[in-house]
């Protein structure tokens, strides 16, 4: 399986270049798009799920040309937006299997096994019951791969699903998706840097609407090898260090002083200390090499 963008751009109303000539190809697997807020994720998700045309640019999947076979596409594609609506007062187990008639799925015997097997894979057999209306957010968000899961798609894109869970949410929902991504290519889009870490092994960061890059997170983080310097520092001489050096990231020890990270190919002081890089690290780089206009 292969889902390949060749040279897609989309320019808004206003002006906004969203899309700004992406070129990409991503293989079966958790590939992760990691980007700020306003980086364009948005609209390259929306563009991929054919809710929105590009300007320019050509989307293939297994050599279908998406664009100009919408429906067929379709049938391969399973897509969790940001915001995905309002549940009525249903039960998950019957919300599913009215989904699933929906997708054309008409055999009684045939739906119960889907819907069985949807609900076991996002672990809501327990809750199946409950009115979806009363899940958390964290269920809500499993609720949400457990109906896209009901066509069997090749091809699922989840977009920022685990902002605003909390920590057991959140690393319930990665499982699922951990399950799921070993038969599906299933793209991640995301702002947090851990869900990238923990979850993908391809990724892309992206910024301005541009692709700035794409590797494994491995890789990634082995091209800073021996280009990461900390150096710990009080809050008031933060400002002059960033101006004398390439500042990537700083935090809040423990004795309230700041520990400053630093990118640079040789050491840039005696008192500077060689670390360990990180994707976080991999992360701030690369969005420091470009500040762009922010888009949705």
């Amino acid at each position: 399986m292969i889902l390949s963008l060749q040279n897609v751009s989309k320019t808004y109303k206003n002006g906004v270049k969203a899309l700004d000539n992406v070129t990409i190809n991503i293989n079966a697997g958790m590939f992760g798009l990691l980007g700020p807020n306003g980086a364009g994720k948005s609209s390259l998700m929306r563009t991929i799920a054919t809710l929105q045309a590009p300007d320019t640019g050509n989307i293939e999947f297994n050599g279908l040309d998406i664009l100009n076979n919408k429906i067929a596409f379709r049938k391969e594609l399973g897509y969790l937006p940001q915001e995905f609506g309002v549940y009525p007062k249903m039960s998950a187990s019957d919300l599913l299997h009215y989904f699933a008639s929906l997708k054309g799925i008409t055999k009684k015997s045939e739906r119960n096994k889907i819907v069985d097997k949807a609900l076991e894979v996002t672990n809501l057999s327990d809750v199946r019951n409950k009115h979806v209306a009363g899940y958390s957010g964290g269920m809500k968000q499993r609720f949400g791969i457990a109906q896209l899961l009901l066509n069997n798609p090749k091809l699922i894109i989840v977009d920022e699903p685990t902002a605003g869970l909390d920590p057991a949410e959140r690393h319930r929902f990665l499982n699922v998706l951990r399950e799921i991504g070993t038969n599906h290519i299933v793209i991640f889009s995301t702002h947090i840097v851990d869900d990238v870490k923990e979850l993908c092994t391809d990724m892309a960061i992206l910024n301005g609407g541009k692709i700035l890059s794409q590797s494994t997170p491995k890789e990634l983080v082995q091209n800073l090898l021996g280009k990461i310097w900390k150096k710990t520092t009080s809050r008031e001489a933060i400002d002059e260090m960033q101006q004398q050096y390439n500042v990537i990231s700083s935090s809040f020890n423990d004795t309230n002083d700041l520990d400053v990270r630093v990118y640079s190919d040789h050491s840039p002081g005696a008192d500077f200390q060689s670390v360990q890089a990180t994707l976080e690290d991999v992360y701030f780089t690369t969005l420091n090499q470009h500040q762009p206009e922010t888009v949705a």
